[in-house]
């Protein structure tokens, strides 16, 4: 019986047996869950890509579909990728991806912090409006009415077609006595204008007629007037460049517009006036690469004096800021978007100091 009784103990019982093998499976289950710094490592790889995109956008080569001004068109928006990859990195409970996405957000805050600032300031010597008021625009005498009503100094119009002119000249004419018209485009201003030029942005460089072809442009698309203020002249342009395409064939295709960047790029390369405003719908943004030639001697008023992005195209959600007031010679003060017509394009407005 002695022997019996020390043999029962030596064994242990079913119960002991089912905690032993609980026990085990906790242990391996907890050995086999990777550590906070270990989790969500794919995360923290998208998170790394991400800015160096932002970091090094300017080396995406544009030789493939213009890659390069593609991604900066849309840059800020690349943005939007840190929110999401942070409610993932949370989901996950990942360190990794959470110090990861220090990368994009510095980065992202270095290049467009200052765009989530109002850098505007009160009162302004002069002030002028740009508008593409589209040659579809059901309303041409509204549009009119509210560009008058914004208080510009000078108001460029763009995308003018033979139908609706002449309810644009009618209309204004009160507010803007004085105004010049090139083609598609047009200046209205309170003070007297001289010397109105046209400027060929279609037919400018060896592969001109082969863009102006595919686009079937019209030559006039840009002028350059002086207007005559108590301060000097003002050297005016009035712009509408080639429109861009996205197709999975040619990618990017922005061949008319930046010929038409080259042609006004060099004409304010050779203004002799210091002081020189250039408006219109330029179709791309500053960011873009390809306006090199123009933000080296030009100012965006956006950038010195906006509030927020100013993002004009398209009319009903804006994602881009296509239509600019870019300066020189004076001293932004404020810049703004405003209120929707029925164009396509929202009108912009900029206010500035002598």
């Amino acid at each position: 019986m002695q022997g019996q009784a020390l043999e029962d103990r030596a064994e242990p019982g079913q119960g002991d047996v089912g905690r032993w093998r609980s026990g085990v499976r906790r242990a391996v289950l907890l050995g086999a869950r990777p550590e906070p710094w270990r989790r969500g490592l794919v995360l923290a790889a998208l998170a790394l890509l991400l800015g160096l995109l932002l970091l090094l956008h300017a080396l995406i080569p544009n030789r493939i579909g213009n890659l390069g001004s593609l991604v900066e068109t849309f840059l800020p928006w690349f943005g939007l990728g840190v929110p999401v990859l942070l409610a993932g990195a949370l989901w996950r409970r990942s360190g990794s991806a959470v110090a990861a996405l220090m990368l994009p957000a510095v980065v992202w805050t270095h290049l467009f912090g200052g765009h989530l600032i109002d850098k505007s300031h009160p009162g302004a010597d002069f002030t002028v409006a740009s508008h593409n008021v589209g040659a579809a625009n059901p309303d041409p005498a509204g549009t009119a009415r509210a560009l008058a009503a914004s208080g510009a100094d000078v108001l460029a119009l763009e995308e003018l077609v033979p139908q609706t002119t002449g309810t644009y000249e009618k209309e204004l004419v009160k507010t803007y006595p004085h105004h010049t018209v090139v083609g598609t485009v047009g200046l209205w201003s309170k003070l007297p204008l001289s010397d109105p030029q046209p400027i060929d942005i279609v037919n400018y460089g060896p592969l001109a007629k082969i863009a102006a072809a595919k686009q079937k442009l019209a030559p006039n698309r840009a002028l350059r007037t002086t207007v005559a203020t108590d301060h000097g002249p003002l050297t005016v342009y009035v712009a509408h460049l080639g429109s861009v395409r996205v197709n999975p064939r040619a990618g990017f295709w922005t061949g008319s517009r930046n010929i038409g960047v080259q042609a006004i790029g060099r004409a304010i390369a050779a203004e002799k006036n210091q002081r020189v405003v250039l408006l219109g719908d330029l179709n791309g943004t500053m960011d873009d690469r390809a306006f090199d030639d123009i933000t080296s001697r030009l100012r965006p008023a956006q950038d010195a004096a906006g509030d927020g992005f100013g993002f004009t195209w398209p009319a009903s959600f804006p994602v881009v800021r296509a239509d600019e007031i870019l300066l020189r010679g004076v001293e932004p003060k404020s810049s703004w978007v405003l209120p929707a017509t029925r164009s396509d394009h929202r009108p912009v407005a900029a206010g500035f100091d002598w």
